[in-house]
């Protein structure tokens, strides 16, 4: 038996600091981020010892991720520094290169840990001082005003990473987008604190960038044998039900608790009536769209279908909160009772938009929405993948501006 030996308390120290394999790493480790930094930066090429994706990047959110290491400094450093752009969302290469720059620094310098500690805590105030004055020069001032100092910043943010691969007109086109998507989610006629709506994101692969567009509403991914036929004619507005509880009649999600059955009872059979129960009801309310965040028993589908409901199923947890801040929708989280009148949602109108071979569905909103979605196109995935990545950061800056106006 082995012995049982009291746990210690977690100690901050910088011996690892002293350990010379230590420093090499993050001395690599900067070296790689400050080639990935500026105007003639470069891309990486990142995978793992053991295979797996090849990551190409030079972006400090997509690179940080990549770069695995055993030792826990190095770790805490990407924690720390992951933190900020998911904070501020811009200038992680900087800080990370800035972070490592002072800690080789101060290794070098001789200078004892808490003289160290004291002089960078003087500096970060001296700077926080700065940045909060109104005489700041690294101040930019944005004129939500007009459009083309936006359009100028989603450029610079766009075209700063070279596995974005685009041209002159294909950098002005997408900046272009952004900033109208992003326009798109600002509310026009709310009193009082305003509150930015939502941009949806869809990427299509193999395609010309200058196809990217924007779209008021949702557009939703679904199998081809779901959609209508474009003649069919719908009047506005559609009721729409949305489901975040699992329709596919298991047992498993009825609920948590025991459960005690008849021995010849057939359980299977009594969710599906109670399923079908649902589906009547929600006929009878005259409901059009039934969408539902899991799967949808395909006897209950069926059900829907032939009395003119379209089916949507498979929505994911990622597009619950733009359909129903777009349609104002109440999920429903159970079968066992039905859904009241107040969480149905409105939409005016659905269509179809195809990119290539591939078919979106689209859900306009009823009233005046803030939720639209930016279909991004691009040759391949990697360019693709950049882009959506610096489409974010741009959305994340705007907004960033926009609370601070």
């Amino acid at each position: 038996m082995s012995r049982l030996v009291k746990k210690c308390p977690s100690v901050c120290t910088d011996l690892p600091l002293s350990n010379a394999d230590v420093c090499g790493k993050l001395r690599l480790m900067m070296e790689l981020l400050r080639s990935c930094y500026g105007p003639t930066a470069r891309l990486k090429q990142v995978h793992n010892n053991i295979g797996g994706l090849v990551v190409t990047t030079s972006t400090s959110s997509v690179l940080l991720p990549a770069i695995t290491s055993s030792h826990p400094l190095i770790n805490v450093m990407k924690s720390s520094l992951l933190s900020h752009v998911h904070r501020f969302s811009d200038c992680g290469l900087f800080a990370a290169i800035l972070c490592l720059s002072l800690v080789e620094q101060a290794k070098l310098s001789g200078v004892r840990e808490h003289a160290v500690i004291r002089v960078n805590n003087h500096l970060l105030a001296m700077c926080i001082s700065y940045l909060q004055q109104d005489g700041c020069s690294c101040k930019v001032s944005l004129d939500f005003c007009r459009s083309q100092n936006l359009i100028a910043l989603a450029r610079s943010v766009i075209s700063s990473k070279p596995a974005c691969v685009l041209t002159e007109l294909e950098s002005l086109h997408i900046s272009r987008l952004a900033v109208h998507a992003f326009l798109l989610t600002v509310p026009c006629s709310i009193p009082g604190t305003v509150s930015l709506g939502k941009i949806v994101t869809v990427t299509i692969k193999g395609h010309s960038v200058l196809e990217s567009a924007v779209f008021t509403g949702l557009l939703v991914d679904v199998p081809e044998d779901n959609f209508f036929d474009t003649k069919d004619s719908f009047s506005a507005p559609l009721l729409m039900v949305l489901f975040s509880a699992s329709l596919a009649g298991d047992l498993c999600e009825v609920g948590e608790g025991v459960i005690q059955a008849h021995p010849h009872l057939d359980t299977a059979s009594q969710i599906l009536d109670q399923l079908l129960e649902l589906g009547k009801q929600v006929v009878k309310d005259e409901v059009r769209v039934f969408v539902c965040q899991k799967v949808i028993h395909p006897v209950l589908q069926r059900f829907l279908r032939c009395h003119g409901v379209f089916v949507i199923e498979r929505l994911g947890v990622a597009l619950m909160e733009p359909l129903t801040q777009m349609t104002g929708a109440q999920p429903v989280a159970t079968l066992h009772s039905t859904p009241p009148a107040v969480a149905y949602g409105k939409i005016r109108h659905l269509s179809v938009k195809q990119f290539g071979p591939k078919k979106l569905l689209h859900l306009q909103p009823f009233e005046e929405s803030t939720v639209c979605t930016m279909v991004l196109c691009h040759r391949n995935e990697t360019m693709l993948n950049e882009l959506k990545v610096k489409k974010k950061g741009f959305k994340q800056q705007c907004g960033s501006f926009w609370d601070q106006r």
